[in-house]
């Protein structure tokens, strides 16, 4: 009776079968889910497309600045209601600014969250309650460098020494050796 379950369909053994079917339903989801992102892909690059059509140049005083959930940020109650809710646990970048007469909370962009000066006008460009690019109003915006963790600065040195340059810190000191 065992031996009716194990029969090798012509000629080829239950686990090629086994490993077989797996193979093609692998393929199956992977076309699937390459067939998905086009299609998802597509869609944000037409929100985009119609967020660059809308956007419009405005001058604005940053006030504060600071990444917090949706529900605490002061947004209107229709932008609440229209995010999805598995959004609205997370943290966004906010900026509440000066715009004319009026104090608003916008949503910003990542990339460009850590340019925005606090407490200084800038001219940014603003498609409705998401601002996508900022520039400085009467000086430039500079990126900080961030810190460099211990194993950056000792790849650097490894680099430095590398190609035969003397570190940074001997540079500074004044300690060079003589060839």
């Amino acid at each position: 009776m065992k031996d009716l379950f194990f029969i090798p369909v012509l000629g080829i053994s239950t686990w090629m079968i086994v490993s077989i079917i797996v193979i093609v339903v692998l393929i199956g989801a992977l076309v699937a889910l390459s067939l998905y992102g086009r299609k998802l892909q597509k869609q944000q690059e037409d929100s985009q497309r119609e967020l660059e059509n809308a956007a419009q140049s405005v001058s604005m005083l940053v006030i504060d600045k600071k990444k917090m959930k949706l529900n605490e940020s002061g947004l209107p109650q229709i932008v609440l209601d229209q995010t999805p809710k598995y959004m609205r646990g997370r943290k966004i970048p906010i900026v509440k600014a000066k715009v004319g007469p009026r104090i608003m909370p916008l949503i910003c962009d990542e990339k460009i969250f850590e340019l925005i000066p606090v407490k200084k006008e800038v001219k940014a460009m603003v498609s409705g309650i998401y601002i996508m690019s900022v520039k400085g109003l009467h000086t430039n915006l500079e990126q900080h460098q961030k810190k460099l963790t211990f194993r950056q600065k000792m790849r650097n040195k490894v680099d430095a020494l590398r190609s035969g340059e003397t570190s940074p810190e001997k540079e500074k000191s004044g300690k060079k050796k003589k060839s």
